[in-house]
C-alpha cells in the first residue's frame, strides 16, 4: 500500500527537500464535485496542478489524474472531468506549478543482496527513453553524490549548455544528501521503494514535484552478526580426515583420498567398518579422527548426522550437493544446525575445498604448484580449479584457494576479511554467484587495503524490478554490481581469462612503486598498432603522446614513426636490444607507468627456424624492466600459438624471473592494465 503524494511531501518537507505549495481536497464517500471545497486553492500562485490520490493509483498520468496548467477557478470543472476518468478517488492535491528545468529522478531501492541503493539521474520523460541513471549504495559521501551527478550521459544539462544557465548543483547535491546519505530519508523509511520523479533542477535550486513511496510489504530480515575465524587450520590443517570413501567403489572420496597421498599431508579415512580404505588409515566415526578439517562426500541426507560428529574439528568442508541449490533449505538449514551443536565451521555444502600449497591442501589433481601471493574465493569448484592450473600455466602462485558453494556458514565476507590480514597474501580474487552476505561483503571489501579483483556470474539477470517504480526497475544485478565495485574500490572484470590476467598483473607489478602515468605500447606491425591502440581505447586507458624531443634520438635509432603507439622493427633478424633502448630513451624523458612490448611470434617462426631469437628479445625485455624498476613493463606474445611446443613456455619462464607479465593478445594487457589502474591505491604504486 503506497503513501499518499502529499504525505510523502508532509515527510520530505520536514527533511528540508523543496516541495511546491499546495493544499489537500478530501474527498468522502459519496461526495458529489460540488460538495468539495476548493477555495484554499485561491492563495496560491497560478498556474496550477491538479492530481487526484487514491488507494491504487501509483502512476498519475497514465491514469489521467493529472492536470497541469490551471487557474484557480478550472479547478472544479477538471476534477469533475479527472473523477469520470479515476472513480476511486481519495482526494486531490492542488499546487503550484514548478518553473521549467531540467527534470531528474532520485530514488531508492532495496535490493536483496545489498540493502538500500540511491539512484539519481534524467527524469520525467526522459527517465525510460533514456535510462541515464547512476547508482551508489547508502549511504552515499558528498562526492558520491557529485559522481553520480557528473557521470550521467546528460551532465552537461547541470553545468549550463548551449546558452542555457547552470543548474544549482550544490541544491542537488544537497537533495541527494538528505535522501541518500548518513541519516538521511533512507535510514528511516521502511522500504519498499522511494522515488521523486521529477524533481525539477533550476538556477535557484531544486524542487520534488512529484513523490511516491511504497513501504516494504515484509519486515526486513535481521542482520547476522558479523562472525569471526582463524582460517589458518583450514588452509594448513595439521592433519584430515576424508568420510565417504568407499572400499569397493572408488568415488570422489577415493579422489581426495589419492590428492592428499600425492600432497603428503597425515590423512584418516573414516568408514564404518574397514580398518583401510585405498591403503589410508581408516576410523569407524569422525568423532574418532583427530584433524583439524574433515571433508564430507556422503549423500546430502546423511550430512547432517556425519557432522554432528565433528566435536572438536576446527572446520568441516561438505562436497555433497542436493541442499538449498536443489530446493532443500530445510535439509541445509539442518547441516548448519549440526555444525554449530558440534562447535565446527561449516564450508559449503556443494563446494569443492581448499587448495593450499604451503598447507598441503588440495582439491585438484597433478600435483601442488608453487606457493605465491595470490588468495581465490571461489562459490563454483569447478571454476576455481580451471583458475589454478590455467593461472599456474601462466604464471600465476597462489596463497590460498577456498570455494565455499552454497556459503551457509562460513561466507565470502569473512574470508576477505581474514585473507586481507594474512601476511602471505597480497591480491585476492573472487568469484561470486549469489552474495547471501551482501551487505557484509560490501563492508568487507571497503574495508581492504590490498587489491581485489570481481568476477561475478549472472550479472546479466534482471534484479529486483518493481512494476510501481522507475526506481526498481533501473537497478539491475550488472549495475549493482558495477556500483559495488567502483564504491568499494575493487577490480570488476567480465570472464575467467580477464580474472586470472588481472591477477597475473598485480602478482607481477602489485608492490612496483613508479613514477608516472599513462601507458606506452611499443612493437611491430602498423595493424597490430592500430588495433593496440583501439583495445586500450576500449579498455578506458589512454595512449598519451611521445616527448617531443625523442623524435630525433628515434630517428637515430633508425625509428622513423612517432606514435603512440610505436612502431619499432622486431623479428628473427633484428636487434633484440632495440626495444628496450628505445624504452628507456623515451622513459628518461616522459615516465610512461605501463610499458607493452607486442611481439608477433609467428614471424619468428615464418621468418626464421629457430626460437633464440624470441628468447633473446625477452632476455633484452628482462634486461629493460630490471632497468627501470619504477616502470611496468608488460609482454604481449601475439600469435604464440604458431611457435613449437614449448617456447611460449619459456618466453614466461624469462619474463616471469624479471616480473614481467605475459599475454597471448592486446585485449588482454589492455584490460588486465585497466584492471590494475580501477585498484588505485591499494597496492604498492605511488
Amino acid at each position: 500500500m503506497s503513501v499518499y503524494e502529499h504525505e510523502v511531501k508532509a515527510l520530505l518537507s520536514e527533511a528540508g527537500v523543496p516541495v511546491p505549495r499546495g493544499v489537500v481536497v478530501p474527498v468522502s464517500r459519496g461526495d458529489s464535485v460540488r460538495d468539495l471545497n476548493f477555495a484554499a486553492a485561491g492563495e496560491l500562485a497560478e498556474p496550477l496542478v491538479l492530481k487526484a490520490f487514491g488507494p491504487g493509483l501509483v502512476h498519475k498520468s497514465d491514469a489521467g489524474a493529472v492536470v497541469l496548467g490551471l487557474r484557480a477557478a478550472d479547478l472544479p470543472a477538471a476534477a469533475a472531468e479527472m473523477r469520470s476518468r479515476v472513480p476511486d478517488v481519495a482526494g486531490f492535491l492542488v499546487e503550484e506549478q514548478a518553473a521549467a528545468g531540467v527534470e531528474l529522478i532520485v530514488g531508492v531501492v532495496r535490493d536483496a543482496a545489498f540493502g538500500p541503493v540511491l539512484l539519481a539521474g534524467l527524469g520525467g520523460v526522459w527517465t525510460e527513453t533514456l535510462r541515464d541513471t547512476a547508482l551508489r549504495l547508502c549511504p552515499v559521501s558528498e562526492a558520491d553524490a557529485r559522481g553520480m551527478l557528473a557521470s550521467l550521459r546528460g551532465s552537461r544539462l547541470l553545468y549550463g549548455h548551449r546558452g542555457t544557465p547552470p543548474v544549482d548543483v550544490d541544491a542537488a547535491v544537497k537533495l541527494l544528501m538528505t535522501i541518500g546519505g548518513p541519516g538521511g530519508l533512507w535510514e528511516r523509511l521502511e522500504l519498499g521503494e522511494f522515488e521523486l520523479n521529477p524533481v525539477i533542477a533550476g538556477p535557484a535550486g531544486v524542487t520534488a514535484v512529484d513523490a511516491r513511496y511504497l513501504p516494504a510489504e515484509q519486515s526486513l530480515p535481521e542482520e547476522t552478526p558479523v562472525r569471526t575465524a582463524d582460517f589458518l587450520p583450514l588452509f594448513e590443517p595439521r592433519s584430515v580426515a576424508v568420510v565417504g570413501a568407499s572400499t569397493s567403489r572408488p568415488n570422489f572420496g577415493n579422489m581426495f583420498l589419492d590428492f592428499y597421498k600425492a600432497a603428503g599431508i597425515p590423512i584418516v579415512a573414516v568408514h564404518p567398518e574397514a580398518r583401510e580404505v585405498a591403503g589410508v588409515r581408516a576410523v569407524p566415526a569422525l568423532t574418532a579422527a583427530d584433524v583439524d578439517y574433515a571433508l564430507v562426500a556422503v549423500p546430502a541426507a546423511r550430512c547432517p548426522e556425519v557432522v554432528r560428529q565433528a566435536a572438536g574439528v576446527p572446520f568441516v568442508q561438505v562436497m555433497s550437493g542436493g541442499f538449498g541449490e536443489s530446493g532443500r533449505a530445510d535439509l541445509e538449514a539442518e547441516l548448519v544446525e549440526a555444525a554449530r551443536a558440534a562447535g565446527t565451521r561449516l564450508l559449503g555444502p556443494n563446494c569443492m575445498g581448499v587448495y593450499c600449497p604451503r598447507g598441503r591442501q588440495t582439491f585438484v589433481g597433478g600435483g601442488l604448484g608453487p606457493p605465491g601471493p595470490v588468495a581465490l574465493i571461489s562459490q563454483s569448484g569447478g571454476l576455481a580449479g580451471e583458475v589454478i592450473k590455467v593461472g599456474e600455466r601462466r604464471g600465476l602462485a597462489f596463497s590460498r584457494v577456498v570455494t565455499v558453494g552454497n556459503a551457509a556458514d562460513v561466507t565470502p565476507a569473512e574470508l576477505l576479511r581474514w585473507l586481507v590480514r594474512d601476511p602471505e597474501t597480497r591480491v585476492v580474487g573472487l568469484y561470486l554467484e549469489d552474495p547471501r552476505d551482501g551487505r557484509e561483503l560490501y563492508d568487507a571489501l571497503r574495508a581492504a587495503d590490498l587489491p581485489v579483483v570481481l568476477l561475478v556470474g549472472g550479472r546479466s539477470a534482471q534484479g529486483q524490478e518493481a512494476a510501481a517504480s522507475h526506481t526498481g526497475g533501473m537497478v539491475s544485478d550488472r549495475r549493482i554490481w558495477e556500483t559495488v565495485a567502483e564504491q568499494a574500490g575493487a577490480t570488476l572484470v567480465s570472464s575467467q581469462d580477464d580474472l586470472i590476467g588481472v591477477l597475473a598483473f598485480l602478482q607481477a607489478h602489485g608492490s612496483r612503486a613508479t613514477d608516472g602515468d599513462g601507458v606506452l605500447v611499443v612493437g611491430p606491425s602498423g595493424g597490430a598498432s592500430v588495433l593496440a591502440a583501439d583495445a586500450f581505447d576500449l579498455a578506458g586507458v589512454r595512449l598519451d603522446p611521445l616527448p617531443g624531443d625523442a623524435l630525433e634520438e628515434l630517428r637515430g635509432l633508425g625509428v622513423t614513426a612517432a606514435g603512440n603507439p610505436l612502431e619499432v622493427p622486431v623479428g628473427p633478424r633484428g636487434q633484440p636490444g632495440l626495444v628496450p633502448e628505445v624504452i628507456d630513451m623515451i622513459v628518461r624523458r616522459r615516465p610512461f607507468r605501463d610499458v607493452v612490448a607486442h611481439v608477433n611470434v609467428q614471424a619468428f617462426f615464418t621468418y626464421g627456424d629457430a626460437a633464440e631469437p624470441l628468447y633473446a628479445y625477452a632476455r633484452a625485455l628482462a634486461g629493460a624492466q630490471e632497468a627501470l624498476p619504477r616502470t611496468r613493463v608488460t609482454l604481449v606474445t601475439r600469435n604464440g600459438e604458431c611457435a613449437p611446443p614449448g617456447v611460449e613456455d619459456e618466453v614466461r619462464r624469462i619474463a616471469a624471473a624479471a616480473g614481467i607479465p605475459v599475454y597471448r593478445t592486446m585485449e588482454a594487457a589492455s584490460v588486465a592494465i585497466a584492471g590494475a589502474v580501477a585498484a588505485g591505491g591499494r597496492y604498492g604504486t605511488a
